[in-house]
């Protein structure tokens, strides 16, 4: 297939485009700077410079292709109207498939999170749910939403947040009191899934990108405090004190999420397979630099 991806050079769509190009697929990746172009330029790739908020070659892009992988976002307070914009242009030219990336946090906190569960975003991800829901019923194509949970492997993501807490005398510092649970994936799992939706999903169907390893934010800083010689001590943080210190992404990564994404496995056929965060962790994978 042609494939236009966005976020190419970015932490998921890095592994994403890696595991197009394994596959056979033709990849047209739209980067913001010729420099991001020159490094990842090479066979079966085509690197195009521009703006995902430039409609126009969004819309021309989409239209030369068989399908549209979106793993880009600004990652601030212009994310929505600038995915919004996104979602448009490519739904003015796309007659193919379009998997747009979503994230699990738009569901709360919850025991056993499903693809069915309500929504209840916290609100750095309030906005995302129209666009979702925009896609997932456009005509005329194939949408498919997958919903990342916490994103981990090759040192990347938030994780580093973990291993790069203060360090006091009693122990490292948590993220939250150490109760809440994080929904977690592989990114080179994460990445598979994508090819799995390219080739299986139907339309209008949601994916939770989740491994079923849903550790507490304690057990993960145990494992750094052991890895980083504080022999296993934390320390827990007031909610308050996350929230002042990182804002709304610190309320996000309070969100107590346990999910299994069963449902990738059973109609995707799916298999996560690389280790659990904790023990990237405990092999030096998150070592500070």
């Amino acid at each position: 297939m042609n494939i236009f991806l966005t976020g190419a050079t970015g932490y998921i769509g890095s592994a994403v485009r890696s595991a197009l190009l394994d596959a056979g697929h033709a990849v047209t990746a739209l980067v913001r700077t010729p420099a991001a172009a020159d490094r990842i330029a090479g066979a079966g790739l085509e690197a195009v410079v521009g703006d995902m908020r430039d409609a126009g070659l969004v819309r021309r892009l989409a239209e030369k292709s068989d399908a549209v992988l979106h793993a880009a976002s600004p990652g601030d307070e212009t994310s929505a109207a600038a995915e919004d914009a996104f979602a448009d242009a490519v739904l003015s030219g796309l007659s193919g498939t379009f998997i747009r990336t979503g994230g699990v946090w738009v569901h709360g906190s919850g025991a056993a999170i499903t693809e069915q569960t309500p929504l209840d975003p916290p609100p750095l991800v309030a906005w995302r749910a129209a666009v979702d829901q925009r896609v997932l019923t456009a005509p005329g194509i194939r949408a498919v939403l997958i919903e990342p949970g916490v994103v981990y492997g090759h040192g990347g993501g938030i994780p580093r947040l973990v291993t790069g807490a203060e360090r006091r005398p009693d122990g490292l510092t948590l993220i939250g009191d150490g109760t809440q649970h994080w929904a977690t994936v592989h990114v080179d799992d994460l990445a598979r899934l994508y090819l799995a939706a390219l080739d299986r999903a139907g339309h209008g169907e949601t994916f939770l990108g989740v491994s079923g390893d849903n550790p507490t934010t304690r057990r993960l800083g145990e494992a750094a405090s052991r890895r980083l010689g504080l022999g296993g001590r934390v320390v827990p943080e007031e909610p308050a004190a996350t929230v002042q210190r990182l804002g709304e992404f610190g309320r996000a990564l309070l969100l107590d999420q346990q999910a299994a994404g069963e449902k990738a496995r059973r109609v995707l056929g799916w298999q996560p397979a690389r280790p659990s965060l904790a023990d990237e962790i405990a092999a030096g994978g998150y070592d500070p630099a």
